[in-house]
């Protein structure tokens, strides 16, 4: 009995720290979001709450690829179903209890459940394999791009091997309580074999009932320590999107591709010119400083372009779209999201250092993303069209881009000598206006 009770006191501190921590890591995060700026209202709640059904948690832009979708469907409604039985788990931790939720009165439903679970565990450590063998031996080429070199490649790796752990560990579990059923009739087991773990059980059947008991905690243990460190890891790694999948595509833009939005600031630097009665001299009111026309850094950009870059799966499909890449070109919109969110997460810290009010020398514009990648961009929306969670590198592009000309004056000569020219001659080509019906004397 004491041994039991220090357990489920170790158990329950250890579910409080992992709770708290992943509370506090996630506000963080939610902090970070919050550093850009306000991205306007949100209507058609209906349109919104039909993509996140179809497209986050029915994954439909997936289907693209059937064997792929099939796959991380698989590992996603697995892993999601398989840990309801956290709840038992947790309440046997606490309690000093086995397998509580468990009544002959209802066994028939319970024995189909955990079977039920244990058939998704060996499906998505089968997958988890699979993806794998993709990543390191098959080596698809989008997983293996410039910006996926060191962590991010380390990162999908590790939450495979993470998963196929935690799946290990909950069969082998279940395989251990079966054969201590078997050595030890008193055992208080379920009554029956499991479809899986069943499978495995015989092999233990020649331990002692101590050894397979040690086996049976070990790996309980190791099961839900595996889970609270899952959570917590999330919050490091691209796998954040399993969370952030659901608002990503609640806030998508609903608005057809290719319709770029207006900047207020330029809208209202156009009223006052054709205002006759304003100050085109005169600052708006209530501001200390002109409004900045497109982003430089990562506080330019609105809180759902932020929203994007922290639910990016690294996936690779965009830039694997992307004619610019295709082409050889520096440009990559994986790129892209990674840099705004590794930028956001460097403002991160100097604000835990140094206060709200911290500012650095360096910006989202240069340090991270280079003139170079935004002007190879197309802006074609393949980037937006492949992206599963409906992610929009295209939007970041665009605003940097618009920095870069209204407040750099840094577009190509091309771009350049096309501006001067509307300037000039209201139109993009060099002749002047009273040239344009010219072509019709040589008839």
């Amino acid at each position: 009995m004491f041994s039991i009770e220090v357990g489920s006191i170790i158990f329950f501190i250890t579910l409080c720290l992992s709770c708290a921590l992943f509370y506090k890591n996630f506000s963080k995060i939610i902090r970070n979001i919050n550093l850009g700026k306000s991205a306007g209202e949100f209507t058609d709640k209906k349109a919104r709450w039909k993509n996140v059904f179809f497209i986050a948690f029915g994954q439909k832009k997936m289907f693209k690829k059937p064997l792929v979708a099939v796959l991380h469907l698989i590992i996603y409604l697995g892993f999601v179903i398989i840990n309801i039985e956290i709840i038992e788990i947790i309440l046997d931790g606490i309690l000093g209890t086995h397998r509580i939720l468990y009544s002959p009165n209802w066994a028939g439903w319970y024995n189909f459940l955990i079977n039920s679970f244990e058939v998704l565990a060996l499906l998505v450590l089968v997958s988890c394999i699979i993806f794998l063998i993709r990543r390191n031996i098959i080596r698809i080429s989008r997983f293996h791009n410039k910006e996926m070199e060191g962590w991010p490649t380390s990162d999908a790796n590790l939450i495979l091997i993470f998963e196929i752990l935690l799946m290990s560990a909950f069969l082998i579990m279940n395989a251990a309580d079966l054969a201590m059923g078997h050595v030890n009739k008193d055992w208080p087991g379920t009554g029956s074999d499991f479809w899986i773990s069943g499978l495995l059980a015989p092999y233990f059947h020649s331990m002692s009932f101590s050894s397979l008991y040690f086996i049976f905690k070990f790996f309980w243990w190791s099961h839900i320590l595996g889970i609270f460190g899952f959570l917590n890891y999330l919050v490091i790694s691209k796998h954040l999107h399993i969370i952030l999948a659901f608002p990503n595509t609640y806030y998508a833009s609903l608005t057809p591709k290719g319709q770029f939005n207006n900047m207020s600031s330029v809208t209202n630097e156009v009223k006052i010119m054709l205002d006759p009665n304003s100050d085109p001299f005169s600052q708006p009111e209530n501001t200390s400083s002109p409004a900045r026309f497109g982003a430089k850094d990562v506080t330019d950009l609105t809180w759902v372009q932020l929203l994007n870059a922290y639910s990016c799966t690294e996936c690779g499909r965009c830039t694997s779209e992307c004619p610019a890449n295709v082409t050889g070109k520096k440009l990559s919109p994986r790129k892209i999201m990674m840099d705004v969110r590794d930028r956001t997460e460097q403002l991160s810290k100097g604000i835990d250092k140094h206060g709200e009010n911290f500012a650095d020398e360096k910006s989202l514009l240069n340090d991270f993303i280079s003139p170079e990648e935004l002007w190879a961009c197309t802006s074609c929306n393949a980037c937006v069209e492949a992206c599963p969670l409906n992610i929009d590198p295209l939007s970041i592009i665009i605003d940097l881009r618009r920095y870069l000309v209204m407040e750099e004056a840094g577009a190509p000569a091309e771009l350049n000598s096309v501006f001067s020219n509307i300037e000039n001659n209201g139109a993009p080509w060099q002749f002047p206006a009273s040239d344009r019906l010219k072509w019709k004397e040589d008839e």
